[in-house]
């Protein structure tokens, strides 16, 4: 890599795919040095080729693995100015159907990932006043049927992004997380495929987005170009004076009263 010293630098987990790969490609468009952090190579490979940014395939869960690649962040850009905690993965089962190792992949992929990584990057962060937006979920705040590991790990995301807020908004660091509803991901069309197992009548993709939605106000899923930009502005100045905020980009989901659905006309 080639030395820089100035712009800013973003570091993005759970870069290779969806929601990451946006933002990925959002921040690289404004001008400032990305580094994607997953553990895939090829996605994030994909994502540098078309971006320009810089994969560094890394398990974000691991506290070794981060270490050395923000060490080499840190020796080609001199600084990180901020950080996108956006690694996560699924717990699709009920509590009583959740065994003790998927419980704890669970909260690894979802927590653990955001943990070590904004641990590590805190002491630039605080040098460089800089940014944490910790991706959560609509899940962090309800529960949908059989996601036990997945909910309580987007629930414990919102938790960290708050303790993180409380400590470190005097050192100069602002934390805020992002609570997305349905967005048109991968992961998210894998799940659109199972629904549409559960009813053969759902003729595509499409079909199923439209079902999982048909009760939201805005009546689709956001697109991840859509909650890049929400990303991208917590993560610069024009947010200044917020953190510890839970911001929700649902289509309006979370203001459905559900016991009145019936007497939509």
């Amino acid at each position: 890599m080639t030395t820089h010293t100035t712009g800013r630098v973003i570091v993005i987990s759970g870069g290779g795919t969806g929601i990451g790969a946006a933002t990925a490609a959002l921040y690289a468009e404004q001008g400032d040095r990305v580094v994607v952090l997953g553990r895939r190579r090829e996605p994030l490979e994909q994502v540098a080729a078309a971006t320009g940014a810089w994969a560094l395939p890394t398990d974000v869960a691991d506290s070794a693995a981060v270490r050395e690649s923000l060490d080499e962040v840190l020796a080609a850009y001199g600084r990180i100015d901020v950080v996108v905690a956006n690694a996560g993965g699924h717990g699709l089962a009920s509590v009583g159907e959740t065994d003790d190792a998927e419980w704890e992949r669970s909260f690894r992929v979802n927590v653990t990932t955001a943990f070590v990584l904004v641990r590590a990057a805190l002491p630039q962060l605080e040098a460089a006043s800089g940014q944490v937006v910790v991706v959560s979920s609509l899940a962090g705040l309800f529960a949908g049927p059989g996601v036990a590991g997945y909910a309580g790990g987007k629930h414990a995301l919102i938790g960290l992004t708050k303790s993180l807020a409380r400590d470190y908004g005097r050192r100069g660091v602002r934390v805020n997380a992002v609570c997305p509803g349905w967005v048109r991901t991968p992961m998210a069309d894998g799940e659109m495929d199972e629904l549409r197992q559960l009813h053969p009548e759902l003729a595509d993709r499409d079909a199923a987005y439209a079902t999982v939605t048909e009760n939201v106000p805005l009546g689709r899923p956001a697109q991840p170009e859509e909650i890049a930009r929400i990303i991208a502005f917590l993560g610069s100045p024009a947010s200044a004076v917020m953190t510890g905020n839970t911001i929700l980009a649902d289509g309006g989901a979370h203001v459905v009263d559900l016991p009145t659905i019936a007497f939509d006309a």
